[in-house]
């Protein structure tokens, strides 16, 4: 990568991660040549979380990526969380297939990816079809073999075969929901440069923003230009808040309470894993791809259950050099509002006991607003909790 993190914050935009922004989406001059080709290649659909990978490969999210990861990748990447030349990479981006379409794509050959519907999205070009130990990925990935854990029991339904090699993207999925919102990394680099921002902290989340979210988030704006505000709206647990009404609750939030001029609301195609530790620096990585310059990464980031520690998704980053990371992790304790302190503090701020602060548990929130009753505004917003409220009625 060119450059250190600093010499990127103060210099001008930072560099993608690898050095290179990658764009794998075919030119409109030649999709047609690649959807002739396509009709004479063996096909395979794709799932709603291979398509989100797909897509973050087209659009360069994940780069240095071009394609699902090859066996070398893979092994690289499950071992040691790192690419074969080096560099920081913590989820494996693969392609799984059973075992007659493996024996059907040899080294060399190419395959037409589409959606379950059969509209093509892409052409891969096979480098090698693998089988590989879900075990050992569990086990390294997630840092747990239980088939509990959402993201290792996805992993296990998973066909037993990988294909690895580089994509040609024709057509990106449609998004009929909030179109506006899906900036691609060039996208909202440009919006940081219009901006005149220099250095960037993204938020990554997968839930409506509470008290305790605005005030990291607004706690890092004291120090950077600009907030990337990046829910995730891929495919998540069946009990998490839909994507349309979190997108709801966004808007509102950021309509009368942030600063518009130093806020940007985009999302992030990717799906959900759950992988706590590996999955926040893969979120940090992302992030750097889209121009963030830090990221903040507050308790059990990405975690789900009792299978990390609360901080966990903080001290992995300790474990990599951070010039090749090549952004700069916020690292946030549980945040909540204090009586005493009569604001937003953290356990490094406030000195007072739990019996002084505003909290309360998940399922205590899901029940005052199924019952159309107001959590504390110490605790999240009203206008959010209106949103909610109503989107629980429905």
């Amino acid at each position: 990568m060119s450059g250190t993190t600093q010499e990127a914050a103060h210099h001008g935009p930072i560099a993608p991660h690898g050095g290179t922004l990658v764009n794998r989406l075919v030119p409109e001059v030649t999709r047609s040549e690649f959807e002739a080709e396509a009709h004479t290649l063996p096909k395979i659909a794709l799932n709603a979380r291979q398509i989100s990978d797909l897509e973050l490969i087209a659009i360069g999210a994940v780069s240095p990526l071009t394609g699902f990861l090859n066996r070398d990748a893979y092994l690289s990447v499950v071992r040691t969380r790192h690419l074969p030349d080096g560099l920081p990479w913590t989820m494996p981006i693969t392609l799984a297939v059973t075992e007659a379409q493996a024996q059907e794509a040899g080294p060399g050959s190419r395959v037409a990816l589409t959606d379950e519907a059969g509209t093509l999205l892409a052409i891969l070009t096979v480098e090698d079809a693998y089988p590989y130990d879900k075990e050992l990925e569990a086990r390294e990935v997630y840092r747990t073999t239980d088939a509990a854990h959402p993201g290792v029991a996805a992993l296990y339904a998973q066909p037993e075969f990988l294909l690895g090699g580089p994509v040609e993207v024709i057509t990106l999925p449609e998004h009929r929901d909030f179109p506006e919102y899906y900036l691609t990394p060039a996208q909202t680099r440009a919006c940081f440069a219009e901006r005149g921002w220099r250095t960037v902290v993204g938020f990554q989340t997968r839930n409506p923003v509470h008290r305790a979210h605005e005030y990291l988030q607004k706690v890092a704006l004291e120090i950077v230009d600009g907030l990337l505000l990046h829910p995730l709206v891929g495919q998540t647990k069946g009990d998490d808040i839909p994507a349309e009404v979190r997108m709801r609750c966004y808007e509102v939030l950021l309509e009368h309470y942030y600063p518009r001029d130093r806020t940007l609301l985009a999302v992030n195609p990717a799906a959900m894993r759950y992988a706590g530790p590996s999955e926040a620096v893969f979120h940090a990585l992302v992030r750097k791809n889209y121009g963030c310059t830090h990221f903040i990464v507050g308790r059990d980031h990405a975690g789900v259950g009792n299978y990390y520690g609360s901080y966990d998704a903080q001290l992995i980053f300790d474990e990599f050099d951070p010039d090749a990371l090549g952004i700069v992790p916020l690292k946030f304790e549980h945040a909540f509002w204090c009586n005493r302190c009569e604001g937003m503090a953290s356990s490094k701020t406030c000195p007072h006991g739990p019996e002084d602060r505003v909290s309360l548990s998940g399922t205590r929130v899901r029940e005052m607003l199924r019952a159309g009753e107001m959590p504390p505004m110490e605790f999240t917003r009203p206008e959010v909790a209106q949103i909610l409220i109503e989107a629980m009625r429905q």
